[in-house]
Protein backbone atom coordinates (compact mmCIF):
# COMPACT_ATOMS: atom_id res chain seq x y z
CA UNK A 1 0.00 0.00 0.00
CA UNK A 2 1.25 3.60 -1.01
CA UNK A 3 1.37 5.53 2.17
CA UNK A 4 -0.62 8.27 1.78
CA UNK A 5 -0.20 12.02 3.30
CA UNK A 6 -1.37 13.20 6.39
CA UNK A 7 -4.11 15.47 5.49
CA UNK A 8 -5.90 11.74 4.70
CA UNK A 9 -6.32 11.13 8.60
CA UNK A 10 -10.02 11.16 9.25
CA UNK A 11 -9.54 11.48 13.06
CA UNK A 12 -11.18 7.88 13.63
CA UNK A 13 -9.53 7.20 16.82
CA UNK A 14 -8.05 3.45 15.53
CA UNK A 15 -4.45 4.59 16.47
CA UNK A 16 -5.26 5.25 20.10
CA UNK A 17 -6.17 1.97 20.99
CA UNK A 18 -2.70 0.82 19.68
CA UNK A 19 -0.16 3.49 20.99
CA UNK A 20 1.52 2.82 24.09
CA UNK A 21 2.02 6.63 25.21
CA UNK A 22 -1.33 7.11 24.68
CA UNK A 23 -2.30 4.16 26.92
CA UNK A 24 -0.33 5.76 29.76
CA UNK A 25 -0.83 9.84 28.89
CA UNK A 26 -5.07 9.28 27.52
CA UNK A 27 -3.72 12.92 26.46
CA UNK A 28 -5.16 13.65 23.12
CA UNK A 29 -2.09 15.77 21.49
CA UNK A 30 0.33 12.74 22.62
CA UNK A 31 -2.02 10.40 21.01
CA UNK A 32 -0.58 9.37 16.56
CA UNK A 33 -3.98 11.51 15.45
CA UNK A 34 -3.13 14.55 17.76
CA UNK A 35 0.62 14.74 16.21
CA UNK A 36 -0.66 14.50 13.10
CA UNK A 37 -3.10 17.66 13.40
CA UNK A 38 0.30 19.79 15.20
CA UNK A 39 2.17 18.42 12.36
CA UNK A 40 0.02 19.71 9.75
CA UNK A 41 -0.99 22.98 11.58
CA UNK A 42 3.27 23.71 11.91
CA UNK A 43 3.69 23.27 8.38
CA UNK A 44 0.84 25.69 7.89
CA UNK A 45 2.30 28.03 9.71
CA UNK A 46 -0.35 27.99 11.69
CA UNK A 47 1.78 26.93 15.02
CA UNK A 48 4.93 27.83 16.01
CA UNK A 49 7.76 25.89 16.86
CA UNK A 50 8.64 25.63 21.14
CA UNK A 51 10.25 23.28 23.24
CA UNK A 52 6.80 22.07 24.15
CA UNK A 53 5.82 21.12 20.61
CA UNK A 54 9.15 19.19 20.22
CA UNK A 55 8.78 17.24 23.00
CA UNK A 56 4.96 16.09 22.65
CA UNK A 57 6.47 14.69 18.72
CA UNK A 58 9.30 13.13 20.71
CA UNK A 59 7.01 11.86 23.45
CA UNK A 60 6.80 8.93 20.76
CA UNK A 61 8.20 4.99 21.19
CA UNK A 62 8.30 4.87 17.01
CA UNK A 63 6.77 1.22 17.24
CA UNK A 64 5.09 1.61 14.34
CA UNK A 65 1.84 0.45 15.65
CA UNK A 66 -0.27 3.36 14.38
CA UNK A 67 0.59 2.82 10.68
CA UNK A 68 -0.13 -1.03 10.62
CA UNK A 69 -3.17 -0.01 11.86
CA UNK A 70 -4.38 3.02 10.03
CA UNK A 71 -6.92 2.54 7.88
CA UNK A 72 -6.04 5.32 5.58
CA UNK A 73 -2.74 4.52 4.94
CA UNK A 74 -0.63 7.14 6.85
CA UNK A 75 2.91 6.45 7.30
CA UNK A 76 3.09 8.17 10.70
CA UNK A 77 6.31 6.97 10.87
CA UNK A 78 8.17 8.99 8.37
CA UNK A 79 5.53 11.78 8.95
CA UNK A 80 7.24 11.58 12.84
CA UNK A 81 10.85 11.36 11.61
CA UNK A 82 10.12 14.34 9.38
CA UNK A 83 8.80 16.38 11.93
CA UNK A 84 11.59 15.26 14.81
CA UNK A 85 14.47 16.59 12.05
CA UNK A 86 13.02 19.65 11.73
CA UNK A 87 12.45 20.60 15.94
CA UNK A 88 15.86 18.92 16.13
CA UNK A 89 17.51 21.59 13.47
CA UNK A 90 15.36 24.51 15.35
CA UNK A 91 14.84 23.12 18.90
CA UNK A 92 18.41 21.77 18.89
CA UNK A 93 18.90 18.31 21.03
CA UNK A 94 20.34 17.98 24.79
CA UNK A 95 23.96 16.96 25.42
CA UNK A 96 22.98 13.47 25.55
CA UNK A 97 21.49 12.99 22.47
CA UNK A 98 23.82 15.19 20.44
CA UNK A 99 26.49 12.87 22.02
CA UNK A 100 24.83 9.65 21.29
CA UNK A 101 24.20 10.85 17.36
CA UNK A 102 28.01 12.03 17.40
CA UNK A 103 29.07 8.65 18.66
CA UNK A 104 26.68 6.74 15.79
CA UNK A 105 27.54 8.71 12.98
CA UNK A 106 30.66 7.25 12.72
CA UNK A 107 31.91 3.55 13.54
CA UNK A 108 35.39 4.26 14.80
CA UNK A 109 33.85 6.78 16.95
CA UNK A 110 31.51 4.17 18.35
CA UNK A 111 34.03 1.79 19.04
CA UNK A 112 36.38 4.01 21.07
CA UNK A 113 33.42 5.45 23.06
CA UNK A 114 32.69 1.38 23.77
CA UNK A 115 35.75 0.80 24.58
CA UNK A 116 35.89 3.74 27.03
CA UNK A 117 32.61 2.27 28.28
CA UNK A 118 34.05 -1.36 28.91
CA UNK A 119 36.98 -0.01 30.99
CA UNK A 120 34.47 2.24 32.88
CA UNK A 121 32.09 -0.94 34.13
CA UNK A 122 35.13 -2.42 35.38
CA UNK A 123 36.47 0.45 37.83
CA UNK A 124 32.94 1.73 38.75
CA UNK A 125 32.17 -0.42 42.43
CA UNK A 126 29.13 -2.22 42.30
CA UNK A 127 27.75 0.01 45.30
CA UNK A 128 27.81 3.09 42.81
CA UNK A 129 26.64 1.75 39.90
CA UNK A 130 23.46 0.53 41.88
CA UNK A 131 22.67 4.22 42.29
CA UNK A 132 23.88 5.42 39.09
CA UNK A 133 20.92 5.10 36.74
CA UNK A 134 20.14 6.05 32.90
CA UNK A 135 16.61 6.20 32.56
CA UNK A 136 15.46 3.66 35.13
CA UNK A 137 18.01 1.35 34.57
CA UNK A 138 20.94 1.51 36.93
CA UNK A 139 24.42 1.35 36.03
CA UNK A 140 24.50 -2.18 38.03
CA UNK A 141 21.78 -4.12 35.75
CA UNK A 142 22.79 -2.94 32.27
CA UNK A 143 24.88 -5.53 30.12
CA UNK A 144 28.57 -5.98 30.30
CA UNK A 145 30.08 -4.65 27.14
CA UNK A 146 31.82 -7.46 24.89
CA UNK A 147 35.36 -7.69 25.50
CA UNK A 148 36.04 -7.57 21.64
CA UNK A 149 33.48 -6.39 19.28
CA UNK A 150 31.91 -9.18 17.62
CA UNK A 151 32.73 -8.46 13.93
CA UNK A 152 36.38 -8.25 15.03
CA UNK A 153 35.85 -11.38 16.85
CA UNK A 154 34.91 -13.78 13.56
CA UNK A 155 36.10 -14.05 10.41
CA UNK A 156 34.44 -11.86 7.47
CA UNK A 157 33.15 -15.51 5.76
CA UNK A 158 31.95 -18.70 7.61
CA UNK A 159 31.88 -21.90 6.17
CA UNK A 160 28.87 -24.18 7.18
CA UNK A 161 29.60 -27.54 9.33
CA UNK A 162 28.13 -29.78 6.71
CA UNK A 163 27.13 -29.05 2.75
CA UNK A 164 26.23 -26.13 2.01
CA UNK A 165 22.48 -25.23 1.19
CA UNK A 166 23.10 -21.26 0.29
CA UNK A 167 25.02 -18.39 2.06
CA UNK A 168 23.62 -15.41 3.68
CA UNK A 169 24.62 -11.76 4.49
CA UNK A 170 24.72 -11.55 8.49
CA UNK A 171 23.93 -7.68 9.60
CA UNK A 172 24.72 -7.83 13.17
CA UNK A 173 23.99 -4.59 14.45
CA UNK A 174 25.34 -2.20 16.85
CA UNK A 175 24.27 -4.64 20.42
CA UNK A 176 25.28 -7.57 18.81
CA UNK A 177 28.61 -5.62 17.73
CA UNK A 178 29.17 -4.65 21.39
CA UNK A 179 26.82 -5.47 23.74
CA UNK A 180 24.95 -9.11 23.22
CA UNK A 181 27.80 -11.34 21.94
CA UNK A 182 25.43 -14.38 22.72
CA UNK A 183 23.39 -13.17 20.25
CA UNK A 184 25.37 -13.26 17.48
CA UNK A 185 27.76 -16.21 18.17
CA UNK A 186 24.15 -18.32 18.68
CA UNK A 187 22.93 -17.52 15.35
CA UNK A 188 26.51 -18.51 13.94
CA UNK A 189 26.60 -22.10 15.14
CA UNK A 190 23.04 -22.03 13.85
CA UNK A 191 23.56 -20.82 10.80
CA UNK A 192 26.59 -23.54 10.73
CA UNK A 193 24.15 -26.39 11.78
CA UNK A 194 21.84 -25.69 8.76
CA UNK A 195 24.47 -25.19 5.98
CA UNK A 196 24.85 -21.54 5.53
CA UNK A 197 27.98 -20.35 4.19
CA UNK A 198 28.12 -16.93 6.37
CA UNK A 199 29.36 -13.19 5.56
CA UNK A 200 29.86 -10.42 7.91
CA UNK A 201 30.71 -7.63 6.31
CA UNK A 202 33.59 -5.44 8.07
CA UNK A 203 32.79 -2.17 6.62
CA UNK A 204 28.42 -2.61 8.01
CA UNK A 205 27.84 0.32 10.79
CA UNK A 206 24.66 1.39 12.58
CA UNK A 207 21.69 0.97 11.19
CA UNK A 208 20.85 4.61 11.44
CA UNK A 209 17.53 4.34 13.25
CA UNK A 210 18.47 6.03 16.51
CA UNK A 211 20.13 8.93 14.17
CA UNK A 212 16.78 9.09 12.69
CA UNK A 213 14.30 8.96 15.98
CA UNK A 214 16.40 12.14 16.37
CA UNK A 215 16.41 14.25 13.27
CA UNK A 216 19.97 13.94 12.27
CA UNK A 217 19.39 12.71 8.70
CA UNK A 218 22.18 13.77 7.44
CA UNK A 219 24.32 11.45 9.54
CA UNK A 220 21.78 8.58 9.26
CA UNK A 221 22.56 9.18 5.32
CA UNK A 222 26.44 8.95 5.28
CA UNK A 223 25.56 5.51 7.29
CA UNK A 224 22.94 4.23 4.88
CA UNK A 225 25.28 4.79 2.04
CA UNK A 226 28.29 2.93 4.02
CA UNK A 227 25.50 -0.02 4.78
CA UNK A 228 23.95 -0.25 1.21
CA UNK A 229 27.80 -0.61 -0.39
CA UNK A 230 29.18 -3.47 2.24
CA UNK A 231 25.65 -5.51 1.66
CA UNK A 232 26.00 -5.03 -2.32
CA UNK A 233 29.34 -5.80 -2.12
CA UNK A 234 28.81 -9.68 -1.41
CA UNK A 235 26.45 -11.91 -3.45
CA UNK A 236 23.43 -13.68 -0.90
CA UNK A 237 20.49 -15.48 -0.82
CA UNK A 238 19.20 -13.60 2.38
CA UNK A 239 20.29 -10.58 4.81
CA UNK A 240 19.65 -11.81 8.32
CA UNK A 241 19.37 -9.43 11.29
CA UNK A 242 19.13 -10.85 15.03
CA UNK A 243 16.99 -7.64 15.53
CA UNK A 244 14.37 -6.42 13.99
CA UNK A 245 14.75 -2.45 14.47
CA UNK A 246 17.95 -2.99 12.56
CA UNK A 247 15.38 -5.23 9.85
CA UNK A 248 12.88 -2.10 9.81
CA UNK A 249 15.67 0.21 8.88
CA UNK A 250 16.88 -2.14 5.75
CA UNK A 251 13.79 -3.31 4.79
CA UNK A 252 11.53 0.13 5.20
CA UNK A 253 13.14 2.96 5.77
CA UNK A 254 16.40 2.31 3.30
CA UNK A 255 14.02 2.44 0.33
CA UNK A 256 12.19 5.00 1.09
CA UNK A 257 15.20 7.17 2.34
CA UNK A 258 17.04 6.32 -1.28
CA UNK A 259 14.01 6.50 -4.02
CA UNK A 260 14.64 10.48 -4.75
CA UNK A 261 18.28 9.51 -5.00
CA UNK A 262 20.44 9.05 -8.18
CA UNK A 263 22.36 6.14 -7.12
CA UNK A 264 21.76 3.96 -4.47
CA UNK A 265 18.03 3.46 -4.83
CA UNK A 266 18.00 -0.21 -6.97
CA UNK A 267 20.75 -1.57 -4.52
CA UNK A 268 18.19 -0.44 -1.19
CA UNK A 269 15.81 -2.42 -3.30
CA UNK A 270 17.61 -5.31 -3.84
CA UNK A 271 18.75 -5.10 -0.47
CA UNK A 272 15.32 -4.79 1.21
CA UNK A 273 13.89 -7.63 -1.23
CA UNK A 274 16.67 -9.94 0.83
CA UNK A 275 16.24 -8.91 4.61
CA UNK A 276 14.79 -11.58 6.61
CA UNK A 277 14.73 -11.63 10.85
CA UNK A 278 16.34 -14.51 12.48
CA UNK A 279 13.11 -16.15 13.48
CA UNK A 280 11.66 -15.93 10.32
CA UNK A 281 14.85 -17.44 8.66
CA UNK A 282 14.78 -20.07 11.33
CA UNK A 283 11.33 -21.12 10.72
CA UNK A 284 11.96 -22.04 7.17
CA UNK A 285 14.47 -24.40 7.99
CA UNK A 286 13.46 -25.63 11.25
CA UNK A 287 13.25 -29.11 9.88
CA UNK A 288 17.06 -28.77 9.24
CA UNK A 289 17.95 -28.40 13.03
CA UNK A 290 18.94 -31.10 14.74
CA UNK A 291 18.63 -31.50 18.32
CA UNK A 292 20.48 -32.95 21.31
CA UNK A 293 18.42 -35.85 22.53
CA UNK A 294 19.50 -35.82 26.16
CA UNK A 295 18.35 -32.19 26.28
CA UNK A 296 14.83 -33.57 27.91
CA UNK A 297 14.41 -30.89 30.42
CA UNK A 298 11.81 -28.98 30.22
CA UNK A 299 12.34 -24.88 30.05
CA UNK A 300 9.58 -22.59 31.32
CA UNK A 301 9.38 -19.45 28.80
CA UNK A 302 7.89 -16.42 28.12
CA UNK A 303 7.96 -14.05 25.01
CA UNK A 304 7.79 -10.68 24.69
CA UNK A 305 7.04 -9.56 21.38
CA UNK A 306 9.21 -6.34 20.11
CA UNK A 307 7.14 -3.57 18.28
CA UNK A 308 9.14 -3.95 15.16
CA UNK A 309 8.43 -7.37 14.69
CA UNK A 310 4.93 -6.94 15.47
CA UNK A 311 4.56 -4.08 12.80
CA UNK A 312 7.55 -4.62 10.28
CA UNK A 313 7.88 -8.67 9.90
CA UNK A 314 4.33 -9.93 11.65
CA UNK A 315 6.76 -12.69 12.88
CA UNK A 316 5.38 -12.65 16.86
CA UNK A 317 2.92 -15.00 16.35
CA UNK A 318 5.42 -16.90 14.23
CA UNK A 319 8.07 -16.60 16.92
CA UNK A 320 5.63 -18.60 19.62
CA UNK A 321 4.62 -20.89 17.25
CA UNK A 322 8.41 -21.45 16.78
CA UNK A 323 8.71 -21.92 20.63
CA UNK A 324 5.95 -23.81 20.89
CA UNK A 325 7.56 -26.59 18.62
CA UNK A 326 10.60 -26.82 20.72
CA UNK A 327 10.22 -30.34 22.49
CA UNK A 328 12.44 -28.81 25.47
CA UNK A 329 10.79 -25.88 25.66
CA UNK A 330 7.27 -25.38 28.59
CA UNK A 331 5.84 -21.74 26.45
CA UNK A 332 3.87 -19.99 28.87
CA UNK A 333 1.88 -16.78 27.36
CA UNK A 334 1.84 -13.66 29.22
CA UNK A 335 -1.28 -11.57 29.13
CA UNK A 336 0.46 -8.76 27.74
CA UNK A 337 2.80 -10.43 25.17
CA UNK A 338 2.10 -7.87 22.19
CA UNK A 339 2.79 -4.80 24.43
CA UNK A 340 5.29 -2.56 24.27
CA UNK A 341 7.89 -2.73 26.77
CA UNK A 342 8.74 0.76 26.80
CA UNK A 343 12.19 0.95 25.75
CA UNK A 344 12.02 2.24 22.11
CA UNK A 345 15.80 3.50 21.62
CA UNK A 346 15.98 6.00 24.17
CA UNK A 347 12.74 6.77 24.94
CA UNK A 348 13.69 4.94 28.59
CA UNK A 349 16.00 7.25 29.04
CA UNK A 350 14.24 10.37 27.51
CA UNK A 351 10.77 9.50 29.80
CA UNK A 352 11.39 7.13 32.45
CA UNK A 353 8.28 8.27 33.95
CA UNK A 354 5.99 6.93 31.23
CA UNK A 355 8.64 4.02 30.58
CA UNK A 356 8.43 2.89 33.89
CA UNK A 357 4.81 2.70 34.12
CA UNK A 358 5.10 0.43 30.62
CA UNK A 359 7.91 -2.08 31.70
CA UNK A 360 6.80 -2.37 35.50
CA UNK A 361 3.62 -3.71 33.77
CA UNK A 362 5.16 -6.18 31.73
CA UNK A 363 7.26 -7.67 34.72
CA UNK A 364 4.42 -8.02 36.66
CA UNK A 365 2.44 -9.93 34.07
CA UNK A 366 5.84 -12.29 33.18
CA UNK A 367 6.76 -13.04 36.93
CA UNK A 368 2.67 -14.11 36.73
CA UNK A 369 3.20 -17.10 34.23
CA UNK A 370 6.08 -18.52 36.49
CA UNK A 371 8.57 -18.92 33.76
CA UNK A 372 12.78 -19.14 33.94
CA UNK A 373 13.13 -17.14 30.96
CA UNK A 374 12.11 -14.48 29.68
CA UNK A 375 12.42 -14.17 25.23
CA UNK A 376 12.82 -11.08 23.29
CA UNK A 377 14.33 -10.47 19.71
CA UNK A 378 15.08 -6.84 19.98
CA UNK A 379 18.29 -5.69 21.69
CA UNK A 380 16.61 -2.49 23.25
CA UNK A 381 14.00 -4.48 24.86
CA UNK A 382 16.62 -7.26 26.40
CA UNK A 383 18.30 -4.30 27.82
CA UNK A 384 14.92 -2.58 29.32
CA UNK A 385 13.58 -5.66 30.56
CA UNK A 386 16.51 -7.42 32.21
CA UNK A 387 17.49 -3.84 33.70
CA UNK A 388 14.25 -3.30 35.74
CA UNK A 389 14.27 -6.96 37.28
CA UNK A 390 15.29 -6.75 40.76
CA UNK A 391 18.82 -8.49 40.78
CA UNK A 392 17.24 -11.22 43.03
CA UNK A 393 14.66 -12.41 40.10
CA UNK A 394 15.06 -15.25 39.04
CA UNK A 395 13.41 -14.42 35.47
CA UNK A 396 16.46 -14.10 33.06
CA UNK A 397 16.23 -12.19 29.46
CA UNK A 398 17.87 -13.77 26.65
CA UNK A 399 17.55 -14.15 22.69
CA UNK A 400 15.69 -16.83 21.20
CA UNK A 401 18.89 -17.46 19.33
CA UNK A 402 20.60 -18.36 22.00
CA UNK A 403 17.53 -20.81 23.35
CA UNK A 404 17.73 -22.68 20.60
CA UNK A 405 21.50 -22.93 19.97
CA UNK A 406 22.19 -24.35 23.42
CA UNK A 407 19.75 -27.42 22.55
CA UNK A 408 21.19 -28.17 19.07
CA UNK A 409 23.08 -31.36 18.69
CA UNK A 410 26.94 -31.15 18.44
CA UNK A 411 27.88 -31.86 14.95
Amino acid sequence: MIPKPLQNCGKCGLCLNVCPVYKILKQEQTSPRGKLQLIKAYDHNTLASSDLLKDIVSKCLMCGSCTASCPSGIDHYSEFMEMRKKMADVQGETLAIKSLIYLLGREYRLKFGSGLARTGQKFVPDKVAKTIKLGNIPLKNFPKLNSTPFRNANDEIILPYKKQIGTVLYFTGCATNYLYEDTGFAFIEILKHIGYKIIIPKDQTCCSIPLLFHGASDKAFKNIITNINALTNHEADAIVVDCSTCGEALKNEYPRIMENQEQGSVEAIKIASKVIDSLSFIDQHFDLLEFDPNVTDKISVTYHAPCHTRNSFGSNTLAEKLLSKLAFVNYKQASDVNECCGGGGTFFYEYPEISKKMVDKKIKNAKAVQASLWITDCPVCRMNLSGNLDLDDKLKVIHPLTLIHSALKQI
